[in-house]
């Protein structure tokens, strides 16, 4: 069976992440969605609520596996017994981060096969920032995150603005 990774912050998961992961699904029998634990970054969301919104995008496809990881990837890796990590890119920028963290990685994991996958045209302007400010200056974000994201965010909101 092949399995690859697929790892980020997903602070929110987004339909261009959705998309890398469809896309996964029609090379691998497996996808594990890391979210990743990057204690510098400051998330709107807790690792737990970004699993359980994966989780909701994903809940009718059985190969597709989401978890919580505070470690490094390629030790995800070496524990799911894959060489495969699937990084979505929209552009030159990401290209160039990516690349040098597949040589960062590379040293640590000499088996690493990192694919990219490039973002739909339409998704490349689509970031979690993007819908992290939308979420903040209150205007519109349902076309940015798949609707089980969209309906957990707004549910969330609602649940917060009643306990302020």
């Amino acid at each position: 069976m092949k399995k690859c990774v697929f790892a980020g912050t997903f602070d929110p998961f987004t339909v261009g992440h959705a998309d890398t992961v469809k896309k996964s699904l029609t090379i691998f029998d497996e996808v594990i969605v890391a979210v990743a634990e990057n204690r510098k970054k400051q998330t709107m969301f807790s690792a737990a609520e970004r699993e359980e919104m994966i989780r909701a995008v994903f809940a009718e496809e059985k190969r597709v596996r989401v978890l919580v990881w505070s470690g490094a990837i390629v030790r995800l890796l070496e524990q799911e017994g894959t060489p495969f990590y699937v990084r979505g890119v929209r552009n030159a920028v990401d290209v160039a981060y990516e690349t040098d963290d597949f040589y960062a990685s590379k040293e640590l994991c000499p088996d690493l096969i990192t694919l990219y996958l490039p973002a739909e045209q339409c998704h490349t302007h689509i970031s979690s920032t993007l819908v992290k400010n939308a979420i903040a200056f209150g205007t519109p974000f349902e076309n940015y995150v798949p609707q089980a994201v969209y309906d957990y965010i707004l549910r969330r909101n609602t649940d917060v603005s009643k306990t302020d």
